[in-house]
């Protein structure tokens, strides 16, 4: 069973229909929407502000998902995460206090700091660096350390997106099954 824990006043709240791995640890001010899914060594810490991740989601093997702490008690400074719909965060990305769109897909080890902005319907290569504060338009690859624009995406690139989240569904699916059966 996944490791589920509160921070001080905060537990996260987690869709029904989420599938969190055996081995996925999620703590504190997280919000999980519904057919997403945590996957084995995942680590989703709100601690120190909050995380926010979108319907159909997926965030994979070994990937950290962290914040930057606030000060102000409306939490109104420091850097939450917001993920969005349809978004994959491939096996050891990191995300920290920044904000990702709709149908994007996080390449395998890419790392995105805080206060980046990140578009919709945008893919960030394996191993890219996106530096803190650095905001994206839609559509676009980024490829790099530091990631920069190397072209737009394609109508057929933007549907591969949504599908490899998809995807994942349908393996969060079967693995729920299995789970349900000795």
């Amino acid at each position: 069973m996944a490791l589920i824990k509160p921070y001080k006043d905060w537990k996260p709240k987690i869709h029904p229909t989420v599938y969190l791995a055996e081995t996925a640890t999620v703590i504190g001010n997280v919000e999980i929407g519904e057919y997403s899914s945590v996957w084995f060594g995942a680590v989703v810490r709100g601690d120190v502000h909050f995380i926010r991740i979108g319907r159909y989601s997926n965030i994979q093997d070994n990937a950290v998902i962290h914040v930057t702490h606030y000060t102000k008690p409306d939490m109104s400074d420091g850097f939450p995460v917001t993920i969005g719909d349809y978004v994959t965060v491939a096996h050891g990305a990191i995300i920290h206090g920044a904000t990702i769109g709709n149908n994007v897909l996080v390449g395998i080890g890419a790392i995105v700091l805080d206060g980046a902005k990140i578009g919709d319907n945008t893919v960030i290569a394996a191993g890219s660096l996106v530096p803190p504060g650095k905001e994206f338009p839609p559509g676009v690859l980024l490829m790099g350390r530091p990631a920069q624009i190397k072209r737009e995406l394609t109508p057929e690139e933007i549907e591969k997106i949504k599908q490899n989240a998809l995807n994942y569904k349908k393996y969060a699916e079967a693995y729920l099954k299995q789970n349900a059966t000795p």
